[in-house]
């Protein structure tokens, strides 16, 4: 299993952590924003390293976009979860062949 795909997998078990609904949200409040500013990072890395391997970036593009609005109330909890659904089904493929 490559990193990318490991990553898939931590940075969706993540976002699915945070969206659970008031549960997320308190978590998020009352660290200041803080796992929004970790997971936008994390999400920027295993888009890195998936590009790199040539897997599907599509949800490390939207856990991006998710960490930056998922400051606005509802909105958020709900695309912490599509997030994870997207980086887990796409963590669950086999990965590609490399051609080096």
């Amino acid at each position: 299993m490559s990193l990318s795909r490991v990553m898939r997998w931590i940075t969706g078990i993540l976002e699915a952590l945070l969206g659970i609904p008031i549960l997320g949200g308190v978590y998020v409040l009352s660290q200041a924003w803080t796992p929004l500013i970790v997971m936008l990072l994390l999400h920027i890395v295993t888009w890195v390293l998936t590009h790199r391997d040539r897997g599907v970036t599509a949800g490390s593009i939207l856990g991006i976009i998710t960490s930056l609005i998922a400051w606005i109330p509802f909105v958020g909890m709900i695309m912490h979860i599509i997030t994870a659904i997207v980086l887990m089904f796409t963590a669950a493929r086999p990965d590609p062949e490399r051609r080096d």
